[in-house]
């Protein structure tokens, strides 16, 4: 009888502000269960990134992956953020210098339809008595994501069915799952040759795992809150027995030069950033949930010149900060948005146009202090709705670019590709012709318009 653990991280996003912690525990918990006998492999789920930090942006990842590599995983697949943050080339030398494997079977290059040469589909692991355990890794498919940064993705169910018919020998087999809860549950049922499933995705928490059908569930939340530990006991490669725990990273004890460590990198990643510099601006340029503030007035502007439209819809919640009189650089644009969101343009019917705007006319006054998460949005509120090129009188008429909407015609407009997502405003996704300018992030876009409008002395 083998005794194997499994130490388990995901979706940390960037919170550095636990990484100190979590690197002492995984390194000391490896070590003690070394001494009591345990094989112990350890395995990262993904969106260890997140261009919401500094030094995340300022690196493209890499500074993430330098902080994974101080661990010693055996293997990690990639999550959204990795993949749909970074552009084709970015995600491509992401993992250049990683020390330990990146597993993933389900993203391919959209030019070549082969795995990308930073990937595996599986590996496999010898133990010290013989076992052999097979690591798989899959991440969310987003279909209409992944194409516009030359990525093709492939259907989780399509994929795990073809790696088990190629994998068909005795082993324990182990998937790194960046699918979400209801994909893994799934699977539990479908594919009951995996003895552990490992999630993340969802941001799930499983203090004590979840047995479904022959599988395990195991899963440690977000944010680097908790650390994840699976124990397992393997005769000739047939789990016998198998528990999963996890450890509060609160209750671990920091140490001194942890808060040094942790504001160091934010430092850092704020330096490297200031050093470009975009716009110089002769007044401040204020922000607010509600009104239409002159920052607004800007990006809706932006968002019209990006995407060749006479009109534009946003929200006041995306900005952050204000812009203060001065030299602005990009790590005041960083600041002020630090979402992971694009233009897009959109597409409509007049008659599905009006529509949209009586969604939106509906659910303004409630979304001014809605606290939107997720999905791209990185800040506190939704904010006021504002739109450019487009007016409401009394009687719910909607004029466009000043004449009145035509139900028969077709419109163009420029939105943010959050709108599609988000539950408010369907119209957008079920009658939009939604091209998503995936090219540039909002910060990026908003520091090309501010360069030209306000250029450098």
């Amino acid at each position: 009888m083998e005794k194997i653990a499994i130490l388990h991280t995901n979706d940390i996003h960037s919170h550095f502000e636990n990484w100190p912690r979590i690197k002492r525990y995984l390194i000391n918990e490896k070590k003690k269960l070394e001494e009591k006998g345990y094989f112990v492999i350890t395995v990262d789920l993904g969106d260890a990134l997140d261009r919401s930090h500094p030094l995340t942006e300022a690196t493209d990842g890499k500074a993430n992956i330098e902080l994974l590599n101080e661990i010693g995983y055996d293997a990690a697949t990639i999550g959204n953020n990795e993949g749909l943050t970074n552009s084709h080339e970015q995600l491509n030398h992401l993992y250049d210098n990683a020390n330990f494997d990146v597993i993933l079977a389900n993203i391919s290059d959209a030019k070549t339809l082969k795995i990308p040469s930073w990937a595996k589909e599986k590996k496999v692991i010898k133990t010290p008595q013989g076992n052999s355990i097979d690591i798989f890794g899959l991440t969310a498919p987003y279909q209409s994501t992944y194409k516009l940064v030359g990525w093709k993705p492939i259907d989780d169910q399509v994929k795990i069915k073809e790696l088990l018919e190629n994998n068909d020998e005795e082993s324990v087999k182990i998937l790194l799952s960046h699918l979400g809860v209801t994909q893994d549950r799934l699977i539990a049922q479908k594919f009951p040759k995996f003895n552990v499933i490992i999630g993340s995705h969802t941001h799930h928490l499983f203090k004590h795992g979840e047995n479904d059908n022959q599988s395990l569930l195991a899963a440690a939340g977000k944010y680097g809150f908790y650390v994840g530990e699976i124990l397992l006991e393997v005769d000739n490669n047939k789990v016998v027995s198998k528990s999963a725990s996890v450890v509060e990273v609160s209750s671990l004890p920091e140490h001194d030069g942890d808060e040094d460590f942790i504001h160091g990198l934010e430092e850092k990643g704020e330096k490297l950033l200031a050093e470009s510099k975009v716009a110089m601006i002769d007044h401040d340029i204020e922000n607010g949930l509600r009104g239409k503030p002159e920052i607004v007035t800007l990006f809706l502007d932006a968002m019209k010149k990006k995407a060749h439209t006479k009109a534009a819809i946003v929200n006041n919640g995306l900005f952050l900060l204000p812009l203060k009189k001065g030299i602005i650089n990009k790590n005041d644009l960083h600041q002020i948005l630090p979402h992971s969101m694009h233009v897009t343009n959109t597409s409509l019917s007049g008659a599905d146009l009006w529509r949209l705007v009586m969604e939106m006319q509906k659910n303004w006054k409630f979304l001014i202090q809605f606290p939107q998460k997720g999905m791209g949005f990185r800040g506190k509120f939704f904010g006021q709705l504002n739109y450019d090129g487009i007016e409401v009188d009394e009687n719910n008429n909607v004029y466009f670019d000043g004449e009145l909407v035509d139900f028969n015609k077709t419109y163009e407009i420029a939105l943010l590709d959050h709108y599609i997502f988000i539950p408010f405003f369907p119209t957008v996704a079920i009658k939009g012709q939604n091209n998503i300018l995936y090219d540039q992030t909002l910060r990026d876009l908003f520091a090309d318009y501010l360069s030209d409008k306000f250029p450098l002395e």
